[in-house]
């Protein structure tokens, strides 16, 4: 688990390589504790959950105090080289709908990333890298996912650009030549 991962400017977490973001919900309430420099180290803001075949990551809304994001894999080592202290509690509460949607993705996800680091690691080995998650076959969880037209989440079909990498079209009509 990391506290403040890297963003873009519009909000969105810097990909690691290889990472594929599966779905964003808007409007969930995070609750974390064990954060330095916070008020008896527990926060709570509001803000978005990004999904990836990597790991989950909250971007609070407003900043509160030095925390404006947390990120927590989805692949934790097996062996050893667990972090040396405790690790955090947290909650995620849906504020405005969305968990019917969530909960599925997020638990199909996570059967296909233990699936994938069991064949790919069928032995007990030394070194476990949590980023091999990122060869997960995303389309398979998508393809058992059912998704509730009512709900406001969104699920990404293919990866979203930083706002910085988009480019903008004008549209206006061009003389043709010869026409005038």
């Amino acid at each position: 688990m990391a506290l403040n991962p890297q963003l873009f400017p519009n909000g969105m977490p810097v990909p690691f390589t290889n990472e594929m973001f599966i779905l964003v919900r808007d409007g969930v309430e995070f609750e974390v504790d064990k954060i330095p420099g916070s008020q008896g180290g527990c926060v709570k803001a509001r803000g978005t959950i990004y999904l990836s075949n990597i790991r989950m990551i909250f971007v609070a809304s407003h900043p509160v105090g030095n925390f404006f994001a947390f990120d927590m894999p989805l692949v934790v080592p097996e062996n050893g080289h667990r972090a040396l202290y405790s690790t955090h509690s947290f909650k995620i509460l849906f504020k405005e709908g969305g968990c019917g949607t969530f909960v599925p993705l997020f638990l199909n996800l996570i059967s296909s990333v233990r699936q994938y680091n069991q064949q790919v690691n069928p032995g007990p080995q030394p070194l476990v890298d949590p980023l091999q998650a990122a060869q997960t076959p995303v389309d398979e969880v998508m393809r058992h996912a059912y998704v509730d037209p009512n709900d406001p989440t969104r699920i990404f079909l293919q990866q979203p650009t930083a706002q910085s990498q988009l480019r903008r079209r004008t549209y206006q009509s061009q003389p043709v030549e010869g026409s005038t």
